[in-house]
C-alpha cells in the first residue's frame, strides 16, 4: 500500500509510488566492439519532492570490490526532475526566480485526471544532469506502477565521451524498483547497457 504524504501535490499522484529511498544492486552489461562490460554494482536512490509539482531524484552507484574486504569504486551519479509533460502556464513559477502570478490549474485529483493520454497514462518528462558533461531531457509516460522513458535530446560538453541516446524502463514489481537502461554511446546503436533491483529503505 502507498501512503501519499499530506502535503503532496494533486501533480505528483500518478509518480507518487518513486518517492523514498531505495538500494540495492544491479548489473552492467555492455558490449563495446568486440570487448564485453559486465560488472555488478551498488546503487541508492532517492525521490522526494519539495512542495513544486515535481519530483527531485538524484542517484548515487559504487562497483563492488573485486576482492571479499575490498573498498567499493565510486561509479557514477545523476541528478535530476521528474514532472507531468504539460504546458506551464501563469500559476507555475519561473523562467528562472520570477514566481506565479496565477492560480495553479491541476490544484486537485480532477483537474489532473483531464491530463491522462490516450493510453490511459500520464505523459511525463525527466530532466537529467550527469557530471561527466551530460545533460539528457527523457518523454515518456508513467501508467499505473510503469514508467517507459526515451531522449527527446541529449547535450554534450565540449570533452564529453560520445553518448547519443538512450531509454529507460522502471517498474514497481513486488514492492521492490526494477529498472532497466539502454544506451547508444562509443559510435554504437542502442543497446542494453544496465538493469538493476532496489528495495525501499525508507
Amino acid at each position: 500500500m502507498i501512503e501519499l504524504p499530506v502535503d503532496l501535490p494533486a501533480e505528483l499522484v500518478p509518480l507518487s509510488w518513486l518517492l523514498g529511498v531505495w538500494e540495492g544492486s544491479g548489473v552492467i552489461d555492455y558490449k563495446v566492439g568486440e570487448r564485453s562490460v559486465t560488472h555488478e554494482f551498488g546503487q541508492r536512490v532517492s525521490f522526494s519532492h519539495d512542495g513544486l509539482p515535481h519530483l527531485n531524484y538524484t542517484s548515487y552507484t559504487w562497483l563492488f570490490p573485486a576482492e571479499e574486504g575490498g573498498d567499493p569504486t565510486p561509479l557514477v551519479t545523476e541528478t535530476g526532475y521528474w514532472r507531468l509533460d504539460r504546458e506551464l502556464g501563469d500559476g507555475d513559477q519561473g523562467p528562472a526566480m520570477l514566481p506565479a502570478i496565477g492560480e495553479p490549474r491541476f490544484e486537485d485529483a480532477e483537474a489532473v485526471e483531464s491530463l491522462r493520454n490516450a493510453d490511459g497514462g500520464f505523459d511525463i518528462q525527466v530532466s537529467l544532469v550527469h557530471p561527466g558533461g551530460v545533460s539528457e531531457l527523457y518523454l515518456g509516460q508513467v501508467k499505473g506502477p510503469r514508467i517507459d522513458l526515451a531522449t527527446d535530446a541529449v547535450m554534450r560538453a565540449r570533452g564529453a565521451k560520445d553518448y547519443a541516446a538512450a531509454t529507460r524502463l522502471y517498474g514497481l514489481v513486488d514492492g521492490h524498483l526494477l529498472w532497466a537502461w539502454d544506451i547508444a554511446a562509443l559510435g554504437q546503436d542502442l543497446r542494453t547497457h544496465a538493469s538493476a533491483r532496489l528495495a525501499k529503505v525508507d
